[in-house]
C-alpha cells in the first residue's frame, strides 16, 4: 500500500506558496494552497495538517481525508483552512492520477469538451488606457478580457466617478469590437447604491459579466442589484465552501459563480459546488490570479464540468512581479493559448511537470508580497 512519506513547501514569486508530496512508491504530487497576502499563515495550517492527517496515510482515499480536514476540527471553514486544505487535496489529485496514469478529469468522469476558454486581464488595480491593451490583446487571439472597473470608490461617489468607469468600458468596446466579451470586476469595492449606478451606466456597452458587484458578506444585497440591470452577475472568489455557496444559489441572483481552487478546498470540492450550480443554471468561471498548479487543477475542474464557461489565468497579469506562470514549468507549452482557448492536457495528473530545480531556486528568495491598504480623501479605508 503506498503511503504519504513526506512533504516540502515553497514560498516563491510574485505571491504564491507550492507544496509537494511525496509517496513511498516514488511519486509526486503538486498542490497551490495560498491565500494571496497570507502565505506564512497558509503555510502553517499546511504543516498541522500534513502532520495531523496526512503523514503515513493512503493518499488514494482522497473523500475521507477531506472531510477529516474539514470535519476533523471543531472550528472550520474560512480562508485559511479552506486554502490550505485545497493544496494538499491538489496533490492528492494529482498522485491519484499519475498513479492510475490518466488526467484527473478522466478520474472524475471524464472530458465534458476538448478545449477551455480563457480570459485575459488588462490594466491594473487603478485602470487607466485600457482601451490600447484590450487591442492589443485581442490581436494575440484572445476572445475575451477583464478589467477592474473603478479605482477606490466611496459609498455615494460623484456622477463623474461613474462616468469614468462607463468611458473606461467604452473605450475597450470601441477597440475590440462587439465579438469580443469584457468581464469588469467591481473587485468589491462599491457598495450597494453605487453598484446599481454602475451596472445602469455599463449597459449600453453589453459587460460579458459584472464581477463582485458587491463583498460576499454583502451578498443580501444581489438580487436587488440583479433586478436594476441585465448585465450577469459574477460572484464567488471569496466565498470558500459549497454551504457559503447556498444561499445565493436559493436567491437566483447570480449567474456566474467564481470559486477558487486554490481557496475553496480545491478538487473535490470545487467539483461540488460546479455540480451544484449546475442544477441552479448557473456558470462555472473559476478564479485564478494564481500559479501554474492552481491553473492546471482548474482546467482539470473545467474539462468535466458541463456547466464550465470560461477560465481565469494569470498569465502578465499586473500582480506577477519577479515570476509568471510559465516561468515553473518544465514544458510551458502545455499552456498554450490558441483562439482564445486552451487544449485540456492528457499528462497523468494534474498534467503538468514542474520545473523543480527553478522552484528550489526561487524559494531562496525573500517574498513578502502584501495587497495595497488604500485611503480615501478623508483618510478612512477604501476597498481594495
Amino acid at each position: 500500500m503506498s503511503k504519504i512519506v513526506d512533504y516540502e513547501l515553497f514560498e516563491v514569486p510574485p505571491r504564491w506558496l507550492f507544496l509537494r508530496v511525496e509517496t513511498s512508491d516514488g511519486l509526486v504530487g503538486w498542490g497551490e494552497p495560498v491565500i494571496e497576502g497570507r502565505s506564512k499563515t497558509v503555510r502553517t495550517a499546511v504543516e498541522e495538517l500534513m502532520n495531523n492527517y496526512l503523514l503515513g496515510e493512503d493518499p488514494h482515499h482522497i473523500e475521507d481525508h477531506w472531510q477529516r480536514m474539514y470535519r476533523g476540527g471543531f472550528y472550520r471553514g474560512g480562508p485559511i483552512l479552506m486554502s490550505a486544505i485545497a493544496g494538499i487535496d491538489q496533490a492528492l489529485w494529482d498522485l491519484k492520477g499519475k498513479h492510475f496514469e490518466t488526467p484527473v478529469y478522466d478520474l472524475l468522469g471524464g472530458r465534458a469538451r476538448d478545449r477551455v476558454r480563457v480570459y485575459q486581464w488588462i490594466g491594473g488595480d487603478r485602470p487607466a488606457e485600457v482601451g490600447e491593451a484590450a487591442r492589443e490583446k485581442v490581436d494575440e487571439g484572445f476572445t475575451a478580457l477583464k478589467m477592474n472597473a473603478t479605482s477606490e470608490m466611496r459609498s455615494v461617489d460623484t456622477p463623474q466617478s461613474v462616468t469614468d468607469a462607463a468611458d473606461r468600458i467604452a473605450s475597450v468596446r470601441k477597440a475590440v469590437g462587439p465579438e469580443i466579451d469584457i468581464g469588469v470586476d467591481f473587485h468589491g469595492r462599491v457598495a450597494k447604491p453605487m453598484a446599481k449606478r454602475l451596472a445602469s451606466a455599463l449597459e449600453p456597452y453589453d459587460p460579458f459579466f459584472i464581477e463582485e458587484p458587491v463583498l460576499p458578506e454583502q451578498n443580501e444585497s444581489l438580487p436587488d442589484i440583479a433586478a436594476h440591470t441585465s448585465i450577469p452577475i459574477a460572484t464567488g472568489e471569496r466565498m470558500f465552501s459549497r454551504w457559503d455557496f447556498k444561499q445565493i444559489f436559493n436567491d437566483g441572483a447570480v449567474d456566474i459563480i467564481q470559486p477558487d481552487l486554490s481557496h475553496a478546498g480545491g478538487i473535490t470540492e470545487v467539483k461540488k459546488i460546479a455540480s451544484m450550480a449546475e442544477a441552479y443554471d448557473v456558470a462555472l468561471a473559476p478564479h485564478c490570479p494564481l500559479g501554474p498548479i492552481a491553473l492546471a487543477a482548474c482546467v482539470q475542474v473545467d474539462a468535466c464540468s458541463h456547466n464550465a464557461l470560461i477560465q481565469e489565468q494569470s498569465l502578465n497579469i499586473h500582480y506577477n512581479k519577479g515570476g509568471d506562470v510559465l516561468d515553473y514549468l518544465a514544458d510551458p507549452n502545455v499552456f498554450t493559448y490558441e483562439e482564445g482557448y486552451v487544449d485540456l492536457p492528457t499528462d497523468p495528473g494534474l498534467g503538468i511537470e514542474m520545473n523543480v530545480d527553478y522552484i528550489r531556486e526561487q524559494a531562496e528568495r525573500e517574498v513578502d508580497w502584501h495587497n495595497p491598504v488604500w485611503r480615501h480623501d478623508d483618510g478612512s479605508v477604501a476597498e481594495w
